[in-house]
């Protein structure tokens, strides 16, 4: 996990392209979906990303391998198991190789009270 400020990467894209497919703004909306993995930094801790007029904060922010992800990771990406959200990610991304070693940067989020 990232401490503080001082030590958080640059950011390589905006907050508005974190959650950007339909289904997945769903999820998060509903409440299924608290986390999104990307290959770099959109967002950092603290930050309130929108979402048709839903405000979530921005929790947590760290480095994962793809091979690290649990289940129970996954089911916070809104899928069922680890297997599921591979498929979606292939699916999403048809040339790119499940490499268990690739690191991608986790963002956890909450909705705003």
């Amino acid at each position: 996990m990232v401490a503080s400020n001082e030590q958080l990467p640059p950011k390589t894209c905006t907050i508005e392209e974190l959650v950007t497919i339909e289904e997945d703004v769903a999820k998060v909306i509903k409440g299924k979906k608290t986390a999104t993995r990307r290959n770099g930094v959109y967002a950092h801790p603290g930050e309130i990303m929108t979402l048709e007029g839903h405000e979530f904060i921005i929790k947590r922010l760290y480095h994962q391998e793809l091979g690290e992800i649990t289940d129970d990771e996954a089911r916070q990406e809104g899928y069922e198991n680890v297997q599921a959200y591979k498929q979606a990610i292939l699916g999403l991304h048809p040339n790119m190789p499940w490499l268990p070693k690739m690191k991608v940067w986790v963002h956890e989020f909450s909705r705003k009270d």
